[in-house]
């Protein structure tokens, strides 16, 4: 039997939280350092662009592993890497472009290994849920990962996703150029993030004709 804690003992215990700040903490709060996170959007919602800029401000808190699974090595990877001055975080941001789960599991068994882990997209793992949460989630608790999905008439696309989505305490989705939380660390479910202002500006006004 599992042990029972009363409110004051878990009000004692110390979980550490990433110190977001600006932007960023309006729209995502402070979630906890291993927190699992889950983003889908639309096609030309700026979801890849978003992707890119939350791994690049990640890298200030910890080493960041991004697998490009749907993308591959390819010309638009490359581009959004040299739009994002991606080089600036090279020591930080790491692209496991050939890595399959296997090979991330061994990984991430090493010392020093990284802290986030970004997996583009979730259709490409080629795995239930349950295996996801036994292999990754459950094997390495201290970790944060990042699930990326696609999405099908405004909702991830197929149950893993589905199920994932509902696990993450971060779920952001990606509309019209902005990012918008409706996780369990932010109280303004209007607020958001603006991933590219000229287009959110363009969104707005085609919204509006």
């Amino acid at each position: 039997m599992s042990r029972a804690y009363t409110p004051t003992e878990v009000l004692r215990k110390k979980i550490k939280a990433l110190a977001l700040t600006g932007e960023w903490e309006r729209a995502f709060g402070r979630p906890a350092y291993n927190e699992r996170w889950f983003i889908d959007g639309e096609s030309a919602s700026g979801k890849s662009v978003f992707v890119m800029q939350l791994s690049k401000m990640l890298t200030e808190f910890g080493k960041v592993a991004y697998l490009p699974l749907e993308e591959g090595l390819s010309l638009s990877l490359q581009r959004r890497l040299e739009t994002m001055r991606m080089k600036e975080v090279d020591g930080s941001f790491t692209i496991l472009v050939k890595d399959s789960i296997e090979d991330l599991i061994s990984r991430l068994a090493k010392p020093k290994s990284p802290q986030f882990i970004v997996i583009d997209s979730v259709q490409y793992m080629g795995m239930s849920f349950l295996q996801i949460k036994r292999q990754l989630l459950d094997a390495f608790p201290r970790k944060s990962f990042i699930f990326v999905s696609q999405s099908y008439k405004g909702e991830p696309k197929g149950k893993t996703a589905n199920d994932l989505r509902y696990d993450a305490g971060v779920k952001i989705n990606t509309r019209g150029f902005r990012a918008y939380c409706a996780g369990r660390y932010v109280d303004d479910a209007a607020a958001y993030y603006t991933i590219w202002p000229e287009g959110a500006a363009r969104y707005d006004l085609n919204d509006r004709l």
